[in-house]
């Protein structure tokens, strides 16, 4: 009868421990099918989520003014927000199309002159020599330097096709997150309890909550410290860009956005136009520009402390470097999950640690009492 009851026993254990195995490759299978299904929305939706928590705090202003109309206020915040996005990107594509247009136009008639380049440029380290030699044909002979040159201008000009195609999705992505975001201000109270509840889930009751509000704190600070510093470093480069009278300033400008927004340093698009705006400019006005353009580079050095971080208990650098990483692997997006994802690993690392030490300590701060 033992022999019996322990196989009985056995059956029990192996249909259980199957019908375990099922039900969690069901529940894989199902995530997995989740996941594929809503793939081409992700992108969207984490984007609205980061809008959404970076905006608000400007919602619930504007809600106060609005006299508790939250709905109102969350309209009014998505077609800002699209404004925001809209108006920038269309003057940019006008004045891109506009100048194209018109060098066309005096390519055509041959009246298109490109100064001749300073002797100086020739001494410049590794490029200066080639550098001299294609801008001086350039100067002289601008149907031979475009011939001689034309798989190179043709290759260029298929890689700025494929930006503009990609700019417009991406500008068109935005637009949909702003939707997106609006919606969700609209949920904010249902949508801050869900994401407690899950990190509780994840984390426990004690460290859930803080989890959730140390998330919110770092997105608001890689907004502010990340792409707030980079639309200061843009405008800035727009204003010398206009007061030099540099053509294409609001393209340069969209370059100096994007090279700062992914954590490089502004010069390396400045530096170059600066260099030329010596071939036109006097030689006072052009090295103005030029400590200008270095100064506006240097500026992330004291604004990311004033910025970046502020009012978050990680360090800095964490949330530094999860930016960095983030953008390098995952793109503009990357730089708020990179930033949120780093921290929340620290602070997980922290909190595995610091019951150890915490005990060490204790055993320490006994010793003497032991011996007392």
């Amino acid at each position: 009868m033992g022999i019996f009851d322990k196989s009985v026993i056995d059956d029990k254990i192996v249909s259980s421990s199957l019908l375990s195995y099922v039900q969690f490759g069901a529940i894989v299978l199902l995530l997995w099918w989740c996941l594929n299904i809503i793939a081409p929305f992700l992108n969207l939706v984490v984007w609205g989520i980061v809008i959404s928590v970076a905006a608000y705090p400007g919602h619930l202003a504007l809600t106060a003014r609005l006299g508790g109309r939250a709905r109102l206020s969350s309209v009014i915040m998505t077609l800002a927000g699209i404004a925001i996005v809209v108006i920038p990107a269309w003057i940019l594509a006008e004045s891109t199309i506009g100048g194209l247009q018109e060098l066309a136009a005096d390519f055509e008639d041959g009246t298109v002159s490109i100064p001749p380049p300073a002797e100086g440029v020739a001494e410049w380290p590794v490029i200066g020599e080639k550098l001299y030699a294609a801008w001086n044909l350039a100067a002289s002979n601008l149907e031979a330097a475009v011939n001689k040159f034309q798989p190179q201008i043709k290759a260029l000009g298929e890689i700025l096709l494929g930006r503009a195609a990609a700019g417009i999705g991406g500008v068109l992505q935005m637009i949909l997150s702003m939707i997106i975001a609006g919606a969700l201000l609209g949920q904010a109270a249902s949508g801050h309890r869900v994401t407690t509840l899950l990190f509780t889930r994840l984390m426990g009751e004690a460290r859930g909550p803080a989890m959730t509000d140390l998330s919110i704190s770092i997105i608001r600070s890689v907004v502010k410290g990340v792409l707030g510093i980079a639309l200061i470093q843009t405008v800035l480069s727009v204003i010398g860009l206009l007061v030099m009278g540099v053509p294409g300033a609001g393209l340069i400008g969209f370059a100096v956005l994007v090279v700062a927004i992914v954590q490089l340093p502004p010069i390396l698009i400045l530096g170059p136009v600066a260099a030329w705006v010596y071939s036109f400019a006097d030689p006072v006005p052009a090295t103005i520009f030029l400590v200008y353009s270095l100064v506006v580079s240097s500026a992330d050095a004291f604004l990311k402390p004033l910025l970046l971080g502020r009012g978050v208990e990680v360090p800095m650098l964490v949330i530094l470097l999860g930016a960095i990483g983030g953008a390098i692997s995952m793109g503009i997006l990357g730089l708020f999950l990179g930033a949120v994802i780093l921290a929340l690993g620290y602070e997980l690392l922290r909190a595995w640690i610091t019951p150890g030490i915490e005990a060490e300590n204790s055993e320490t701060e006994a010793e003497p009492v032991a011996r007392d």
